[in-house]
């Protein structure tokens, strides 16, 4: 019986510290241009997104053309990676498939580019 209460504490607290991990990958724009300097930079839209103004140093890998597992497969699983799209929900998707693919540091911008841009932050074209 110990042992068992013993296993559920442990499980439980795995389980609660994987859901803070997951929570904290998710950054606002000060946050994200804090931690993003000497990352990898992704911006999941598509080209002509991309090309209409970008974050400074991005690297666009649109997450609907066949080819996104095989461009972020060149990407250093090892470095931090982040991630943003227009409002967040290609980014959150962006970021779950590379962490299904190893990547050990991936952050999303919450609110996409949107929410960097309302922040008053600079965009580039």
């Amino acid at each position: 019986m110990k042992n068992t209460l013993l296993l559920l504490i442990a499980v439980v607290g795995i389980s609660c510290s994987q859901q803070q991990g997951s929570a904290q990958s998710r950054l606002d724009p000060a946050a994200f241009e804090a931690g993003m300097a000497g990352a990898q930079l992704v911006d999941v839209r598509t080209p002509d997104e991309f090309n209409s103004g970008h974050l400074e140093g991005a690297r666009n890998i649109n997450i609907a053309s066949p080819q996104f597992e095989a461009e972020t497969g060149t990407l250093n699983k090892a470095e931090p990676v982040y991630v943003y799209c227009a409002v967040g929900g290609r980014s959150a998707k962006a970021a779950s498939a590379l962490k299904e693919q190893g990547f050990l540091q991936v952050y999303d911008l919450t609110g996409g580019i949107t929410a960097w841009k309302n922040a008053g932050k600079k965009v580039v074209k």
